[in-house]
């Protein structure tokens, strides 16, 4: 088989959407981390399924890769990393519940929520957004398609405007990684190409 074409299509839409992204978005998403980090606020993060793997990885890339190299460190705490805790949540209270029973009691104020749904209304994800406004947290939403509830609740968003939860998920790495290179290269002094 030859799948050059559809290979070229890819990243050829790829490409395309990557170009409507909304670089004031992203920047006003920056700066909001950033405030975090010096008033040593924590940052929770947390989706399903793929969203859930882009939430650990932004876990990793702030709190050892770019807090390996800056006194004041990140502090990203992951609400899908621990099996352990969403299962036993999930049989004893509902599924719906496994992540706005982890903020519950445990929630400051001054943190940050960065709540990630491709499709903008994951039940569990709106259910702890709904949780965290109401104890008046700020909420950056990252989205894809039309952004769902999670958009309209979100004080700030990274959205990826198309209805493919490939790209989407693809571009929400791509958030991750930009957003840690610029720290990189604005906190810690060292750029992220040599």
């Amino acid at each position: 088989m030859d799948f050059k074409q559809d290979i070229k299509d890819y990243i050829a839409c790829e490409i395309e959407v990557l170009q409507k992204i909304d670089v004031d978005a992203i920047n006003t998403v920056l700066n909001l981390l950033e405030k975090t980090r010096r008033n040593k606020k924590r940052i929770y993060v947390f989706g399903n399924g793929g969203s859930a793997a882009t939430a650990s990885h932004m876990q990793n890339d702030f709190n050892k890769g770019v807090s390996e190299w800056i006194e004041t460190k990140f502090r990203f705490h992951c609400l899908n990393d621990n099996v352990a805790t969403m299962m036993a949540i999930a049989n004893d209270i509902g599924y719906d519940d496994i992540f706005r029973f982890q903020l519950d009691g445990q929630l400051e104020p001054g943190d940050l929520i960065m709540a990630i749904s491709g499709s903008g209304n994951s039940k569990n994800v709106i259910k702890a957004v709904e949780y965290a406004k109401s104890c008046g947290n700020k909420v950056i939403g990252v989205t894809g398609y039309n952004g769902g509830r999670l958009k309209e609740m979100s004080d700030c968003y990274l959205h990826v405007p198309i209805d493919s939860m490939q790209i989407t998920e693809d571009v929400h790495m791509i958030f991750d990684h930009l957003m840690m290179s610029v720290f990189y290269k604005y906190l810690c002094g060292r750029e992220h190409l040599s």
